[in-house]
């Protein structure tokens, strides 16, 4: 399968974007899907996920704030992101695995990245 992310863009603290992620290749429904972030300097980091059931694990960090979902029909995963933060800058991955978690091992399938940049 091959992944697409896009959406990303720059904002200032407080807005909010939306990050699309198209699969091509194969349905979606076969693969848990998940978003990971790297900001300069560290290393790549769990988002958010959605399993093929539908679980939606966050990390603290975006708790509240960030939401995953997944639309079938039009094979793709968004990653909605209200009240960001300058924290929140970071190169922006979605992947795909037949196991879930948030380990990046967990994901077999990796698109490039979109760059998301908060202002304060």
């Amino acid at each position: 399968v091959q992944l697409q992310a896009s959406g990303g863009g720059s904002v200032q603290a407080g807005g909010s974007l939306k990050l699309s992620c198209v699969a091509s290749g194969r349905s979606l429904s076969y693969y848990h899907m998940a978003w990971f972030r790297q900001a300069p300097g560290k290393e790549r980091e769990f988002v958010a996920g959605i399993s093929r059931g539908g679980t939606t694990p966050y990390s603290d960090s975006v708790k509240g704030r960030f939401t995953i979902t997944r639309d079938m029909a039009k094979i793709t995963v968004y990653l909605l992101m209200d009240s960001l933060k300058p924290e929140d800058t970071a190169v922006y991955f979605c992947a795909a695995g037949n196991n879930f978690g948030t380990s990046q091992a967990e994901y077999q399938y990796w698109g490039p990245g979109t760059q998301v940049t908060v202002s304060s």
